[in-house]
Parts: C-alpha cells; structure tokens; sequence
C-alpha cells in the first residue's frame, strides 16, 4: 500500500514523526520551558523538511505546549499547578460524559468483553505486593486502553476529539502522575482505589445507570488531583522525578 500523502505533498508518516519527535524533545526536557523554538533550528535538528516542521510546531501550539509570538517563532511554553488542575478537571467532565453517554446508549457487547479483559490484565498486574518499573509500565499501557475503550462505548466522536486534545496536554492524560510516583509506598495503594472505580463504571455501564458512571469517572479524576498535588510537594522541595523530566514545565511560585 503506498503512502498517504497530504495535499501538500509531504508524506503523512513524515508529519506524524515531526509531530512525534518534537513533543518528546519538550516532554524530555531537552527543550526547557521558557526556552525559544525556530522553525529553521527545528528542521536542522530533526533532518526533516520545513514542511512537516511547521504542522508539527502548529499542531503543539493548538496543544498548548508551544506558544507563538509576535515576531514569529515559538516559545515552550510553562504551566501552573492550576492549569495542570484544571486540565485535569475538564478531562474528568469529559470522561463522565462519556461514560454517561455509554450507559444511555447500551455500550457494544464486543467493547464491553474487551474492557473486561483488559481489567482482568491490570488486576495481574496489581497482583504482587511491589510494583517494578515494568509493572508500572504495564499498568499505564493497560490504564490507557481502558480509558480508550471507555470513549469508545459512547460512539460520540465529537466529545472524543475534544478529550483528545485536553489528554494531550502535559500530565492531563489518565495515566499522566502514575510513573512519577512509582516509588511512592502509597502508589499500589492508589492504584488499587483506580482499578476499583474502573470495575464500577464499567458495572454502571452495563446496568444502564448513567448518572452513577459519569459520577465515578468524575471522581476517579480526583485521584489525579492527588497525586498531582504530592508530585508537585516534592518538586517543590527539589526531588527529581527521573521518569517525568516534563514536571520542569510546571512553574514554582
């Protein structure tokens, strides 16, 4: 099958790896908050040409990751512990929602075994009495899938686009703290009180109880909240997350 190419000629596959390899330099740290971005400097870097550079630098713009300025070029951009709060409180409305659209609607049979299945695969994880770096791993894969499938069930592909793009945020997606604390002593712990909420919402799901599942997915943002609120103490304190170098885009008061 030959490439998908856009109507400007460039390959598809070349705009996504722009897109790709840019967002990582800014979530790694190799482009610091604060820090200006060029287009031309961009293009060196990555060996790519302007073309897909550009999308990809437009693309993180409508992210909120990058902000462009007056006399051209871009700045990566820094957040506040209240607008990673907030990011986290809309990807919560919007989960609900969906969730509550689900049980309206009679979720798929086939999506509803599959979520079954996945849940099943995270309980194995959460088995054993420490988590690994690879458990972590596993589970945030896991947990990513299940909140996939969970959008899924509510056949709203205009409510799913806009939770798209608040989960493309830094540290707004389902799983955006859990690798951060992964040494916590209370990490498993958390993680167990998700999976919890995870059985809920899909048993809400499938009894049709609408407003309950949009309640638990709501509620099941909080744990988000919570964690965010103990990463960022010990950023505060100058503890180092080695597995999320992003956090150096939250700014400290």
């Amino acid at each position: 099958m030959a490439p998908q190419v856009m109507a400007d000629g460039v390959p598809e596959s070349a705009q996504v790896r722009a897109l790709l390899q840019l967002r990582e330099l800014i979530l790694s740290g190799e482009l610091a908050g604060g820090s200006r971005i060029a287009e031309l400097a961009i293009v060196e870097r990555l060996g790519v040409s302007r073309t897909p550079v550009r999308a990809a630098l437009l693309r993180l713009e409508q992210e909120g990751l990058l902000r462009a300025l007056p006399g051209g070029g871009y700045v990566v951009e820094t957040f506040s512990e209240r607008d990673i709060a907030d990011a986290i409180e809309l990807r919560g409305t919007l989960e609900g929602l969906l969730a509550r659209l689900a049980a309206e609607r009679a979720a798929p049979a086939a999506v509803l075994t599959e979520a079954r299945g996945v849940l099943a695969r995270i309980d194995a994880v959460l088995a054993t009495p420490t988590l690994d770096d690879e458990a972590f791993s596993d589970y945030v894969a896991l947990n990513s899938r299940f909140h996939a499938l969970l959008a899924e069930m509510a056949d709203s592909p205009t409510v799913e686009r806009q939770l798209e793009r608040v989960c493309a945020l830094p540290f707004a997606s389902p799983s955006g703290f859990v690798l951060a604390e992964a040494e916590s002593r209370q990490a498993r712990d958390m993680l167990i009180v998700a999976q919890d909420q995870h059985r809920q919402v899909l048993d809400a799901i499938e009894r049709r109880e609408s407003a309950r599942a949009e309640a638990i997915l709501r509620e099941h943002s909080r744990l988000a909240q919570r964690n965010l609120r103990a990463v960022l103490a010990g950023h505060t304190q100058g503890q180092a997350h080695a597995a999320m170098p992003a956090l150096k885009l939250i700014r400290r008061r």
